[in-house]
């Protein structure tokens, strides 16, 4: 058996293997979080399932009745910002599989996620709608008092926080990709 005459280069093979070996147990570690991310989704999307029968099941005998009403609609709420948690975690695990994994077959093109700003982008959208939805649900339930205000002042503020960063992150991703820059004397033209 020939013996390797450059201790270097048998050392070199030996840390691109161990490289390669810990990025093989990252992209494993990765998956696992898909799946954990994905399994909660379903559950959201079942629980919202499950819930909306129970509700409606229990309701249709008093159908007309004003409280009845009102009860489907904070219901109803309550199910929207279920399932915009649901489609939150659906949408990071598919993020997570395209970046770090591979990219899934017979995606909605929206669903297509090319880079973790792409995601956070994503993400952005529905924590904006699901805060807005928890909002919305607490406002009906609300008895009396001014406090409301303060909870939607509060509400406002994160998403007014969350819509500046995401204006912020589209500017940066824009200028990165060389097609429209805010930088005075930038001639980066598409």
């Amino acid at each position: 058996m020939a013996r390797d005459p450059d201790p270097k280069t048998h050392l070199g093979r030996t840390r691109s293997v161990t490289l390669a070996g810990a990025f093989g147990f990252t992209r494993l570690i990765v998956e696992l979080g898909v799946l954990s991310s994905f399994a909660f989704s379903l559950a959201l999307f079942i629980a919202a399932i499950v819930q909306a029968y129970e509700t409606i099941r229990q309701a249709l005998g008093h159908l007309g009745d004003p409280h009845t009403t009102k009860t489907l609609i904070i219901a109803a709420v309550e199910q929207a910002d279920t399932l915009l948690v649901g489609m939150a975690l659906l949408i990071i695990s598919f993020g997570l599989q395209a970046l770090f994994v591979g990219r899934l077959q017979n995606v909605p093109a929206w669903l297509h996620i090319d880079s973790f700003d792409d995601l956070k982008q994503k993400l952005i959208g529905i924590v904006i709608v699901a805060l807005a939805v928890n909002f919305f649900s607490v406002a009906l339930e609300w008895k009396a008092g001014s406090d409301i205000l303060v909870y939607g002042a509060a509400i406002s503020a994160v998403i007014i926080a969350v819509g500046t960063y995401s204006v912020i992150l589209s500017r940066q991703g824009t200028s990165r990709d060389g097609a429209h820059s805010d930088v005075p004397g930038d001639d980066a033209r598409p």
